[in-house]
């Protein structure tokens, strides 16, 4: 079955979502061990500018994996979907 774009976009945020307070988290207990010290609103930040990236990023690949898989399906490719 096709994924429309904006299942894609939904996907691509709520991937991204998750991997938000990950990220926090992360931030806050390694930046210090290289010697970076951030208050938790420049953490916040950082995170949200990473975020905007993340979903682009998440979203473009979506979409390139979707053509491919449609192109495939409508090819005679021995990756048609069902053949292996």
């Amino acid at each position: 079955m096709k994924q429309s774009r904006l299942m894609s976009l939904i996907e691509a945020i709520a991937n991204v979502a998750v991997g938000y307070g990950v990220a926090v988290l992360t931030q806050i207990l390694i930046f210090p061990m290289f010697g970076l010290h951030t208050t938790l609103s420049q953490n916040l930040k950082m995170g949200a500018m990473f975020t905007v990236v993340s979903i682009a990023r998440s979203f473009a690949l979506r979409r390139l994996f979707e053509a491919i898989g449609v192109r495939q399906t409508n090819s005679s490719s021995p990756w048609k979907k069902g053949r292996r």
